[in-house]
């Protein structure tokens, strides 16, 4: 995938929709700016990370903010530039590519929609293998890259600059700002150089979306089924499946926190499931037993057609497939689970990969 077109972005939309584990917000959204700025200004050169020059800037583009909040209030383009114009003011160069902060949900298209507009190359890579809710939870922290400066731009042409002194303090003052900003922002974050970048990142992440959804729309077409298809192409396995007969939502610090609740079907009959979110997906249990945690990935996927249903998009009488898929070795060591793992967002239960769980029960 060296050219990427506007019309491969239906199948990165779904495969990032599953790489967000619930989060990362609305892949429809980003797939439409994206394919607009696609259509008029050309396809987007994704270069593999070897391809930048150890003192060559590079610049991961995002959207932040709670994804109940992004569903409402949509992004644009020029917002993206302008925070990366920003970002390239304050360091004093500009940036020879671009990269995704994570790969998952919107925030995996939207920096085609920039990359596309300055025809600028957009590295096969992220700093998560995944999504997560806060800025410090990457790669890229692990590896000692600062996320400052950070410019923020939002739909009124407002534009913050933050410096931090370190990447915890940096979620902490761009949550606070975003909140100002109505929920929703746009970023330029984590400078890095491409010897800084190559320590710091998922190789191949959009690559693998765009495999994961082209996988998807195959099953779809052949009349495979989609959620056996996207455990096999993902390496996950199947933890649930229900109806949700509950779900509890709310806007909290610039977050979207919640639970939904399942009700067992087919082989899972006669039990329930618990999802617990922020942004994302964090933890599934079933009668008070672990079936996954962060870090790894905790996905819902519509029982019949396979497609990703975010956490903001849960509600009552949907019929989801749970699926449980491991996270990259970088996340599993003890530094990273510090970081990421379900102790960080107050949740009791120890970290056990999800592989060793699904074998338990």
């Amino acid at each position: 995938m060296n050219l990427v077109h506007a019309s491969d972005l239906e199948a990165i939309a779904i495969g990032s929709a599953v790489y967000g584990t619930g989060g990362g917000g609305d892949p429809y959204v980003g797939k439409l700016l994206a394919q607009q700025a696609m259509q008029n200004h050309g396809p987007v050169e994704l270069i593999d990370p070897a391809q930048i020059g150890d003192d060559d800037l590079v610049v991961p583009v995002a959207m932040a903010g709670a994804p109940t909040v992004l569903l409402e209030k949509l992004g644009d383009t020029e917002s993206v530039v302008r925070a990366l114009r920003a970002l390239e003011a304050r360091i004093g160069r500009p940036a020879k590519a671009l990269m995704s902060a994570e790969v998952g949900g919107l925030n995996s298209t939207i920096p085609f929609s920039a990359a596309s507009v300055l025809r600028l190359p957009l590295v096969d890579a992220d700093t998560m293998g995944r999504a997560f809710p806060e800025i410090q939870m990457t790669l890229a922290t692990l590896a000692g890259v600062s996320a400052c400066p950070i410019a923020m731009t939002d739909e009124k042409g407002n534009v913050v600059l933050v410096d931090a002194v370190d990447n915890r303090w940096a979620e902490r003052l761009v949550r606070s700002a975003l909140t100002e900003m109505g929920g929703a922002c746009f970023m330029a974050l984590l400078p890095m150089s491409g010897a800084q970048m190559r320590r710091s990142i998922v190789r191949g992440s959009i690559t693998q979306a765009w495999r994961t959804g082209l996988a998807w729309q195959q099953a779809r077409s052949r009349q495979e089924d989609p959620v056996a298809t996207l455990c096999r192409v993902t390496g996950g396995v199947l933890l649930f499946a229900g109806k949700i007969v509950d779900v509890e939502r709310r806007l909290d610090g610039g977050f979207c926190r919640g639970t939904a609740r399942l009700a067992g079907l087919d082989a899972h009959s006669g039990s329930q499931a618990l999802l617990s979110f922020q942004n994302e997906f964090l933890l599934a249990e079933s009668g008070g037993r672990l079936l996954a945690s962060t870090p790894d990935l905790i996905v819902t996927l519509d029982l019949e057609t396979g497609e990703p249903i975010t956490a903001e998009q849960a509600r009552y009488g949907l019929r989801v497939a749970v699926l449980g898929i491991p996270c990259v070795a970088e996340w599993r060591t003890p530094a990273a689970l510090d970081l990421v793992g379900p102790g960080h967002f107050g949740y009791t239960h120890a970290y056990r990969p999800v592989e060793q769980l699904a074998l338990d029960h």
